[in-house]
């Protein structure tokens, strides 16, 4: 098996991912519209477009026409900044009319520190059921050992106090 060190600067990170959906036009005005991704392409004949997540070249999103029964839930994150996803996803999810959960499904919308990556993250859905992630890498050393826990809990398990909300 190569080590990491063969593995530098073949695989800088991950560019695509593709979805199938079973509107075309209601996915597309979920993800632009609610969510703010960019159309790059509408290609009509094979009813699929291709929008920018970030800055245009930076990373693609495919939405796929197709029938219900091809359509299989799928789950992908995107990637935004610490205080997005501490202080602001979960009001900007609901200003969008999105529900949102964390990853123990414990009835709060408080997002969940990850120990083992460490990272923070909240969840919603798309039209099509997809399962939709805002993940926030943090400056912290992984903590595996704690599973995954509340902002408040890794800041006590961190040395820090939490920021009173």
């Amino acid at each position: 098996m190569a080590g990491t060190a063969d593995r530098v600067g073949v695989i800088a990170g991950l560019f695509e991912t593709h979805i199938g959906v079973t509107d075309l036009a209601r996915s597309t005005a979920f993800y632009c519209e609610l969510l703010g991704l960019q159309v790059g392409l509408r290609d009509a004949a094979r009813r699929v477009n291709f929008l920018w997540v970030g800055p245009p070249g930076e990373a693609m999103l495919g939405l796929w026409e197709r029938p219900a029964v091809e359509v299989h839930r799928q789950h992908f994150a995107f990637r935004a900044a610490l205080e997005t996803v501490r202080d602001r996803a979960v009001p900007w999810l609901h200003e969008r009319g999105l529900a949102c959960r964390n990853f123990l499904r414990d009835g709060t919308e408080r997002p969940m520190v990850f120990g083992w990556m460490p990272a923070l993250s909240i969840y919603f859905d798309d039209p099509d059921g997809h399962e939709l992630e805002l993940i926030a890498m943090l400056p912290d050393p992984p903590r595996d050992d704690v599973g995954v826990v509340s902002w408040d809990d890794w800041q006590r398990l961190n040395g820090r106090v939490a920021a009173q909300q």
